[in-house]
């Protein structure tokens, strides 16, 4: 099949070829791994277990799907959606916008609606609006997706410049999981922000492109890059007050070939740092995870496992470690890593992981002051 062309794709390859084979070898996968996603007109929630039988069902990652199928030929997101396009999708999704009641949902929705061009973009975005009233508290990776919605959608002013002070506000080195006030997270974990904490706002103030937006996307790109694991790990808790580890595990593969990269080149794309070394470690992980001798990449069920994890029960070790990292910032325990070994691999997948993977590596945007497609050159460059 004739698949668009992909500058970042081909520049990765100038620096580390094994990587870019390794994101190629995942494209190749995309579509019959979405295909099989799909049931009754609606992408599942996950595929489990050796058999990777489906799962309940997401409107979330339907338009994190969305998002990703636009960069594919018309033929292929046919395949994948079983006649359809994923402009078809996205007008399945801003018709449910009514029963919607998350914020970071109906974001999504925005979002590819406004990518899409779709005449219920109006429509999605007083649903977003609706959803997210001044003054409330709110979960750092929806308040990221309204950001990168209302971007797409060329709004300005308003709600678009509460959504970016909102980010710009976080008060620490890093993101904890909520802004904006209390009540959506425990005291006891209140400082800790996850991976997800971490790129979506970088990718949303790499975005607004403005110089304070772009300063504080820097900082926490630099940050999380100084903190990657030695086998190119994205680890999972940050004490986002001082940008510390709390607890590296579960290490997920979305965030090793899609998220990660995503962020990281949206940056670049903005005229910030390109972390080149820190995206082709990142994705090498797949492939050499010093965890395991298992594979990741599951070529004839076509899909990535979803993770590397500790066997703790009931989240043991996360609990533990916010908790201590609360009380005297940098503690480690360092006996729960020789206890609660992470070698016990989550056999699922879910489809908003195909869905970023082609996003991230075959959609080409159109904001100002774009990638000019030769990060390898200039200024600003991490190699």
């Amino acid at each position: 099949m004739t698949r668009p062309a992909s500058p970042r794709l081909e520049l990765l390859g100038r620096g580390d070829e094994e990587a870019a084979a390794l994101v190629r070898r995942l494209l190749e996968l995309a579509v019959p791994n979405l295909r099989a996603s799909r049931a009754g007109g609606e992408f599942v929630f996950t595929r489990t277990g050796h058999d990777a039988r489906p799962v309940g069902r997401s409107l979330r990652y339907a338009a994190i799907a969305a998002l990703g199928l636009r960069a594919l030929p018309p033929d292929e997101q046919r395949m994948v959606l079983h006649g359809s396009t994923a402009d078809d999708l996205v007008g399945d999704l801003v018709r449910r916008l009514d029963d919607v009641t998350s914020l970071g949902d109906a974001a999504l929705v925005c979002w590819a609606a406004a990518e899409a061009g779709h005449a219920g973009l109006p429509r999605a975005l007083e649903r977003v609006a609706h959803l997210d009233p001044a003054g409330a508290p709110v979960y750092t990776v929806d308040a990221a997706w309204v950001v990168s919605a209302l971007l797409a959608a060329g709004v300005a002013g308003g709600h678009l410049e509460r959504a970016r002070a909102r980010l710009l506000g976080r008060p620490g080195v890093l993101f904890p999981h909520a802004l904006g006030g209390p009540g959506l997270v425990p005291w006891y974990r209140a400082h800790v922000g996850s991976f997800a904490d971490q790129v979506y706002p970088i990718q949303a103030l790499a975005r607004l492109g403005d110089p304070e937006a772009l300063d504080a996307a820097e900082q926490a790109a630099a940050r999380i890059c100084a903190l990657q694991g030695g086998g190119g790990q994205w680890w999972w808790h940050y004490d986002a007050r001082r940008g510390g580890v709390v607890e590296g595990y579960p290490v997920y593969s979305v965030h090793q070939h899609a998220m990660a990269p995503m962020a990281l080149l949206d940056l670049a794309d903005a005229g910030g740092t390109l972390h080149a070394a820190a995206i082709r470690k990142g994705l090498l992980w797949m492939v050499r995870p010093p965890e395991t001798d298992e594979p990741l990449v599951i070529d004839d069920l076509a899909l990535t496992w979803r993770k590397v994890a500790r066997r703790d029960p009931r989240k043991l070790v996360r609990g533990v470690r916010a908790l201590s990292a609360r009380v005297r910032p940098g503690m480690r325990l360092s006996l729960l890593d020789r206890v609660f070994r992470p070698v016990a691999i989550d056999r699922e997948c879910r489809p908003y992981e195909f869905g970023w993977l082609l996003y991230v590596w075959l959609t080409a945007r159109n904001l100002e002051g774009q990638w000019n497609g030769e990060l390898s050159k200039g200024s600003g460059v991490e190699s």
